[in-house]
């Protein structure tokens, strides 16, 4: 997925996955009670960054150091890389 944000050199930007709506037993889970995923794919990462590549989906940490940002009808996260904590293979 191309996006139009170009992070600066220390920053990655991220798009989170869906929190999980329905419980596996059918029960709708409200907005405001649902968890928020601490895993993301990679869309776009700053010059600096050379462990962290495009596409690959990463586990991030405190989501209040980290900036939402909404273009169009998409969510995205922008992550300083010191809050990367783990790539998922």
């Amino acid at each position: 997925m191309a996006t139009s944000i170009n992070p600066m050199p220390d920053y990655i930007v991220v798009q989170a996955d869906k929190a999980a709506s329905k419980t596996k037993s059918g029960l709708y889970i409200p907005e405001s009670a649902q968890e928020k995923p601490k895993t993301a794919k990679v869309v776009a990462v700053g010059k600096d960054i050379e462990d962290v590549k495009v596409g690959q989906v990463v586990i991030y940490k405190n989501e209040y150091e980290a900036t939402t940002v909404k273009l169009g009808a998409d969510d995205f996260i922008v992550v300083y890389k010191k809050n990367i904590i783990a790539i998922v293979k």
